[in-house]
């Protein structure tokens, strides 16, 4: 039980911590980007990569922006990764879809990518690319510190209490940004059966 009543007082303390304001922010922009008729494109790997693909379902239905996921089509993330490499899939996707500076790039990411490590370096490339294009980038990650932060328009840090929770309190607290986010009166346009 002590390690349960742990596990549940970090996601406490978590809650407590966040920079409220940088999801005010993030909220703002994710208003404007629909306001000019703007798509979404959440990028994740790993677990982040099973959040984007949900999160994409409520930016489409509840709050009405064309959102995509590049993860959710198995068979193109494959080609290009046994084609192409891995580490420009997403780059690759974005290009293809022709972003522009209407659109927005969302990252999940625990890590935030590092470019040096050789660490989700498919991030890193796609983030450079929506800079390029000045495309809104928001991020969602467990690092201050990533690759995507240093670009991003406004990237929402999950507090580390724990470091040996890093990785599942950044992708829980992935779901429970998204869902708030999606549940704000300033975005939200469509009720839920329940």
């Amino acid at each position: 039980m002590n390690f349960i009543d742990n596990y549940f007082k970090e996601i406490i303390q978590i809650s407590e911590l966040i920079d409220k304001s940088k999801i005010n922010q993030f909220i703002e922009l994710l208003a404007e980007i629909r306001n000019r008729n703007g798509r979404l494109f959440i990028l994740g790997v790993g677990g982040s990569a099973g959040n984007a693909s949900h999160a994409v379902n409520d930016f489409r239905k509840l709050v009405g922006i064309e959102a995509y996921s590049p993860t959710d089509n198995v068979s193109e993330v494959t080609a290009r990764t046994n084609d192409e490499g891995w580490e420009t899939v997403f780059e690759a996707y974005l290009k293809i879809s022709k972003l522009d500076r209407n659109d927005g790039v969302l990252v999940f990411s625990v890590g935030g990518g590092d470019i040096r490590k050789k660490i989700s370096v498919n991030l890193c490339h796609a983030v450079d690319y929506a800079y390029l294009k000045k495309s809104t980038i928001l991020a969602v990650v467990g690092r201050e510190n990533g690759y995507v932060n240093s670009l991003a328009n406004v990237s929402i840090t999950i507090p580390q209490v724990n470091l040996e929770h890093r990785t599942p309190h950044s992708e829980a607290f992935q779901s429970i940004i998204w869902h708030l986010v999606v549940s704000h009166p300033l975005l939200k346009k469509n009720s839920t059966t329940w």
